[in-house]
Formats: structure tokens, sequence, C-alpha cells
């Protein structure tokens, strides 16, 4: 017997129990189509996350104090107004194209008959700029507001929503109360989100006023203190230069000598990009897992159903064997229905799978969940592979039948 005919016996085989066959495939159908759900929810994460590390600027370096490693030292020198502009002065960071600094604290913040503890973001001037911080409306904090250490303040949309009831509202030239200082709201900032904590909760003003007049940052050396410098490499090519130079730097000025005394950290957006996304990865991947055990179910349903339909068709066997039937015809009979009904089961999935990811981006309009080729590659091999050892066994015991003992079988 060729293969296109067995090919046929093994589909005119399945068809006869058609909802037998189709409920045999269902479990497949559900590993393969969360699987694949699951494997494009975590790509289109991972996409989402890499896009909002993108608008930090890939050549900025985010500088903040930290505790020492060594048990040597536990004291930490705070970073200053002064190191940050130190960092800009010729031959000490050639790489360095910009800084900024923020200072940041937590005020109770009045308006329009409402009260809300907010956290508040004193910046330079060029804070925006560097970051990618763009206002709605109005306009953002200038030089001239850090030089007067003007009382001015920018809302963002969530600050604005808790004090007038609406992200709508824009309260701009209107008067606020700042930890019992009045400010002026100059600007609305545009929506910004946030990966782990929305960048909307925000009241910005200049960090000079957070400084002095809404806390007493001033060093013992007449600088003040400042929560992070923010520096801006020449390109990204020269990214670790940069931080080299800023390490050196900063580690002169703090007295550290070891590498362990370190009292400060410089982290950039691929660092910690890098690191969700091998977070991100892993859950993925732990999660893909999790889908894959209904594909395991899905295939012992199939051997399940196999070893009933080689004992129901026990004298069928034997007849053909007895006609000349060889055991690799019978094998490859039952094998084929084995793969089929894997096969259909992962064509399915996929179906479903597609339908999952369209769905997902329509209900999160942030995500892009796509099913990339090589899912569907994986889906059609696992699924492959699923018929093969599954329906190995009842095939092969379908084929070492003797004949005499399977007319016999009742």
């Amino acid at each position: 017997m060729d293969f296109g005919q067995t090919f046929r016996v093994a589909v005119e085989s399945l068809l006869v129990n058609r909802l037998r066959s189709v409920l045999t495939t269902l479990g497949i159908v559900i590993g393969v189509g969360a699987v694949i759900g699951l494997v494009s929810l975590g790509r289109a994460v991972e996409d989402y996350i890499a896009q909002q590390f993108d608008a930090l600027g890939s050549n900025l370096l985010e500088v903040n104090s930290a505790p020492p490693r060594s048990p040597t030292r536990d004291r930490v020198a705070p970073l200053t107004s002064q190191e940050a502009a130190g960092l800009l002065l010729p031959g000490i960071a050639p790489s360095v194209q910009a800084v900024a600094t923020d200072y940041d604290l937590f005020g109770q913040i009045i308006a329009g008959g409402e009260s809300a503890s907010v956290p508040v973001r004193g910046v330079s001037a060029n804070y925006g700029l560097l970051r990618n911080w763009s206002v709605l409306e109005g306009e953002f904090i200038t030089q001239e507001h850090v030089d007067n250490a003007a009382r001015v303040a920018i809302l963002g949309l969530d600050v604005v929503e808790q004090l007038y009831g609406s992200r709508d509202a824009r309260p701009i030239g209107q008067q606020i109360r700042l930890n019992q200082r009045t400010f002026t709201v100059i600007g609305i900032m545009a929506e910004r989100g946030g990966t782990f904590i929305s960048e909307d909760n925000v009241v910005i003003i200049p960090i000079t006023t957070a400084q002095t007049r809404l806390d007493n940052a001033r060093t013992a050396d007449g600088s003040y203190r400042v929560s992070t410098i923010f520096v801006q490499a020449r390109n990204e090519a020269v990214l670790g230069a940069a931080t080299e130079e800023v390490t050196a730097f900063l580690s002169e000025a703090h007295g550290i000598v070891f590498l362990d005394e370190q009292d400060f950290r410089i982290t950039s957006p691929s660092d910690i990009l890098g690191i969700v996304n091998q977070v991100s990865g892993v859950l993925t991947v732990f999660l893909a897992m999790i889908a894959g055990i209904s594909l395991l179910v899905g295939g012992i349903g199939i051997m399940n159903i196999m070893l009933v339909s080689v004992t129901e068709r026990t004298r069928e066997i034997g007849l053909r064997k007895a006609l000349g039937a060889r055991s690799g015809d019978i094998l490859s009979q039952f094998l084929i229905e084995s793969v089929l009904l894997s096969l259909v089961g992962g064509f399915l999935g996929i179906g479903v799978g597609w339908i999952a990811s369209q769905l997902g981006t329509a209900l999160i309009t942030e995500l892009n969940m796509q099913v990339s080729f090589d899912a569907v590659v994986l889906a059609t091999t696992v699924s492959t592979l699923v018929g093969v050892f599954f329906g190995y066994y009842p095939a092969r015991r379908a084929a070492r039948m003797k004949p005499i003992d399977a007319l016999r079988f009742e």
C-alpha cells in the first residue's frame, strides 16, 4: 500500500467519527492558542517597554546616590548642583554634552477647593529637553524661573484631575497653594503615563524653588543637594566613555578610592531595559510553559482516543493483515491519524492565538500584539511532535497485532 492510499484510509477513518475527532483536537487547539497568545503578549510588552525607555534617550545616564557596598564605609555624600556643574567644565568629561538635575520631595497642594498630597519635582531649565518632557499647554520651566527661584508650577494631568475633577481642565494662570506657599500655574504637562509609576502624578517647579523655598537643601560647602543628575552623552557610541568620566569625577569629589566605596549609582535606559526584558522574557517563558500543559493534556487525549480506536478496529486490523497489509502500513495509518489530529488542532490553535492577539490589541491600545512567524513555526512543529510522540505507541500496538488474534477478537 503506497503512502497516498494509506493517507486516504487514515482520513476516512477520522471522518467516520467526526465529533470524536473534533473533541480530541480541542486540547491541542487550546494549548497552541494559549502559547501563541502569551508569546505575542510577552513580546508586545517588551516592545512597549522599549518604546518607553527610548523616549528617555538612549544616550542618557542617570546618577543617583546609593549606599556603598564596602562594609568599611557607610557614609553617603549627597550629589550636589556644584558637582553637576563641574561635569561641564573643560577637560572634566569630554564625552558629556549636557547635564540636568532634579530635586524631589512631597508637597500638599490646595486648589479649587480640593487638596492632595503629591510628588513635587524641582527641575533645571533643560530638564524637559534632556528627558523629552513636553507641555500640553503653557510653558516649561525657564532659566529665568530657576535664577529667581520663581513660585511657578506645572501640573501633571493626574494632579489636574484630582484638583479640578477633569483632565480637560486648564487652570493656567490660576493660583495654587503648595506647602502653604502661593504658586502660579504656568503649564500642563503632556500625558506621559509610566511603565511602573504614573509620571502624570507630579507637580514640577524650578529646582532652586524646591531647594530653598520648600526645603533647606543647602550643603556645608555652600552648594545644594540634588536628587538625580541626568548626563547626556554626545552620542550613544561614547556612552561608555561618558560613564567612566562621570565615575572618575564623582569618585574624586567624594574621596572614593576603591570601587566598593562608591556612594553613587550610574544607570542608563539600556541597562534598565535589559533587566526588564530579561524579567519579562523569563515570565513569558514561564507562562508559555504553563499553557503548554494543555498541550500535554491534549497529547494524552490523542493517545487515549487512538488506543480506543485500535481496540474498536481490532478485527479490521486483523482482516487487513490477513489480506496482505504489512505491519508498516498499519503503523503508518494510525500514526498519520494521530499526526493529522495534532496538525489540525495546531492550525486551529494558531487561528485562536491570532484572534486572542487582535482582541488584546483592541482592549489594550498601548500594546501591539502580533503573531510572529517563528511562533507559527513553533506551534506547527510542537503539534506535529505531539502527534508523533503520543500516536506512536497506539500505532505500534496496532501494527504488532497477530492476524489470527485480531480476527478472533470480540
